[in-house]
């Protein structure tokens, strides 16, 4: 797998000195607040775990199953997997994916949550914020790392279901795409 890998850009010991420096905001901003915390599946698992045990404060999670991707490249259509919403009237949800890119996923999830919800505030936490133009205009609150207009995959990110294992953030090479497109 990681001769599959075309250069590393976040190293482990990076990225979680990084969610240390995250969770102490997120601590600060939900202290003495109702937090409900949606993590949106599969991609955010490892980062979710990661970040909420940095975070001492009592919370409630959540966890969505949305896609907007096929292989390298967003559908265009968001898939929600469950029909029922958490009840989160009246507190603080905080919205955490692995990344924000076209912006198709984190802004339905938004919407929905603000038609539906009755939520005493809605905010977003992405690990990774790729540096496009944005297919929906959306932006997170919190940011782990700003990426360029790469495809990246470990640490939770997958092509096509497989890399999420890797303990890095990394670039895959064409032959590992290639040999890996469905």
């Amino acid at each position: 797998m990681v001769a599959d890998i075309a250069k590393i850009l976040y190293h482990e010991s990076t990225i979680l000195s990084r969610l240390d420096e995250m969770a102490h905001h997120i601590t600060a901003e939900y202290r003495d607040k109702d937090l409900t915390v949606i993590a949106i599946l599969n991609g955010s698992f490892i980062f979710m775990a990661d970040l909420l045990r940095r975070i001492p404060l009592p919370l409630q999670l959540d966890c969505w199953s949305v896609s907007s991707y096929h292989g390298m490249k967003t559908s265009g259509t968001v898939h929600f997997r469950q029909t029922q919403l958490a009840d989160v009237r009246g507190r603080h949800v905080l919205i955490l994916d692995d990344i924000l890119d076209s912006g198709l996923t984190l802004h339905a999830i938004k919407n929905r949550l603000a038609a539906e919800s009755g939520a005493a505030s809605l905010r977003v936490c992405v690990l990774l914020r790729k540096q496009v133009e944005r297919e929906q205009v959306i932006d997170a609150d919190y940011v782990g790392f700003d990426i360029p207009n790469e495809f990246v995959v470990g640490y939770g990110l997958d092509y096509n279901e497989e890399y999420r294992n890797l303990p890095f953030i990394g670039v895959l090479n064409e032959g590992a795409i290639q040999r890996n497109a469905r």
